[in-house]
C-alpha cells in the first residue's frame, strides 16, 4: 500500500517491476494506493493485516512499537546496510523511523515544509512576516491549511520564533509563543481564499503550476515533480522557508515517507531485500528518481544531474530539510494530530480567542500520553 500521487505510486511500480525481473519473474509485488489524507489517517494495524509492504508516515512508529505491528529492520544480516543508510540520511529522515531502540521503516522519500513560488511571476521573495502579509493582501499567496497541514505549519512557525518544541514535554508548548504563532497565522489567513482551508500541498502545487493567479506559498511540503520540465504547464521553484528569528530556516515540520514490512508477512526475507534496495543510493539516484520519486538518500539529493533536471529543488531546499524537526511519535499522538489540526483550522476561520485555543491544545496534548 502506498499513496496516490505519481511521486508515491510510480516509483513503487517501477522498482517492483525491476525487482521481479531480478528474480526471474518468480516474485511479484502488487501495489495499491490511497489518498494523501487516508495515507495520514489510516491506522497501521489495519494495513498490517492486509499488506506485506506499506509506505508509511513516521508519527505512526510509536503505535507500531507498542503493538508490534511491523518487522524490525535492525536485523544482523543487514547491519552494515542499515549503518550506511543512517549516514546517507537527508536530515533526520532515517532517524524519524527509529523509536524504542529499533528501526521500523527505511526512509525512501525525504520532505519538509518549504516555500514554493513561480520564479517567472514573483517580483521578490518575502523575507519577513510583513512582506508576506503584503503579498497576501495582493491575493498572490496560497497556503495549504487543511487540518493536518494547519498543525504542521503551526509547528514550523513556532519552532522558528522560539526554542523548538520538545515532543516529550507533556506540557506542550510555551503559551506566549503559541499565542504569537496563532496570531501570525491569522494575520495572513485573513487575506487568503477560503479554498486554502481545505487545500493540501498537492492541490497548491497544481494551482501554482497551472494558473498565473497566485505565485507564492510560505509553508508547503516540497514536491520535486513540479520542478521538472513537462510535468505541468509551468515549473515551480522550491526554496528554504523564511528566517523569522535569525537562526535560519530551522524547525520546520519533517515529512517524507518510509517503507515498512508487516510483522504478519510470510515473505519477510524478500521484503527486507526489496526495502533495503530501494532505500539504497544506487536505486534512489536512478530508477527511483527517474520514475518520479523524491529520494530520501543524500547521494541522490547531491547528484548534479538530478538537481539540473529538477530546477535545483534538492539543493535549494536542503538547508531547511537538514534542520527540520521530528514531530511527536508517541503511541496516542495521531489522535492529537487529527484533533489539533481541526481546532487550528477552525480558529483561523473564526473569532475565537488565542488563549482559549492554546489552553485546549495543552490539555489535549497531555491527554495524548494516557
Amino acid at each position: 500500500m502506498t499513496w496516490d500521487h505519481s511521486r508515491g505510486y510510480d516509483p513503487m511500480i517501477a522498482t517492483s517491476d525491476f525487482f521481479s525481473k531480478k528474480h526471474n519473474n518468480k516474485v511479484q509485488i502488487n501495489w495499491e494506493k490511497r489518498s494523501l489524507q487516508a495515507f495520514a489517517d489510516r491506522p497501521i494495524d489495519q494495513m498490517a493485516d492486509e499488506y506485506d509492504l506499506m509506505v508509511i508516515d513516521y508519527p505512526h512508529v510509536g503505535e507500531v512499537s507498542a503493538k508490534g505491528l511491523l518487522q524490525k529492520f535492525d536485523v544482523d544480516e543487514y547491519q552494515s546496510e542499515l549503518n550506511l543508510l543512517k549516514e546517507q540520511s537527508v536530515g533526520l529522515s532515517h532517524q524519524s523511523y527509529n523509536i524504542d531502540g529499533h528501526q521500523w521503516a527505511l526512509a525512501i522519500d525525504a520532505a519538509t515544509q518549504v516555500c514554493c513560488f513561480r520564479k517567472d511571476l514573483i517580483p521578490f521573495l518575502p523575507q519577513s512576516w510583513n512582506e508576506l502579509s503584503n503579498l497576501a493582501q495582493q491575493n498572490k499567496v496560497l497556503w495549504p491549511l487543511k487540518p493536518v497541514h494547519a498543525i504542521s505549519s503551526f509547528y514550523s512557525i513556532y519552532n522558528n520564533i522560539t526554542d523548538e518544541f520538545n515532543p516529550k514535554d507533556k506540557n506542550f508548548i510555551n503559551k506566549e509563543f503559541g499565542i504569537k504563532t496563532l496570531e501570525m497565522m491569522k494575520h495572513i489567513t485573513e487575506h487568503l481564499i477560503s479554498d486554502c482551508f481545505i487545500m493540501d500541498p498537492i492541490k497548491t502545487a497544481e494551482i501554482l503550476s497551472s494558473t498565473d493567479d497566485f505565485y507564492y506559498s510560505p509553508y508547503t511540503y516540497g514536491f520535486s515533480n513540479y520542478s521538472r520540465e513537462n510535468f505541468r504547464e509551468n515549473i515551480l521553484t522550491y526554496g528554504n522557508v523564511m528566517d523569522l528569528s535569525n537562526k535560519g530556516p530551522k524547525g520546520t515540520h519533517l515529512g517524507g515517507t518510509g517503507i515498512a514490512i508487516s510483522n504478519k508477512s510470510y515473505h519477510k526475507d524478500l521484503a527486507l531485500e526489496y526495502s533495503y534496495w530501494i532505500a539504497g543510493a544506487d536505486c534512489q539516484k536512478s530508477i527511483f528518481y527517474k520514475s518520479g520519486g523524491q529520494p530520501g538518500n543524500s547521494i541522490a539529493w547531491e547528484n548534479q544531474q538530478i538537481n539540473a533536471e529538477c530546477n535545483g529543488f534538492f539543493t535549494n531546499t536542503r538547508l531547511t530539510l537538514n534542520q527540520a524537526w521530528i514531530r511527536p511519535r508517541h503511541n496516542g499522538y495521531m489522535k492529537f494530530q487529527d484533533e489539533s489540526g481541526e481546532i487550528i483550522n477552525e480558529y483561523l476561520q473564526s473569532n475565537t480567542n488565542e488563549d482559549i485555543i492554546i489552553d485546549k491544545l495543552k490539555i489535549m496534548y497531555a491527554e495524548s500520553f494516557e
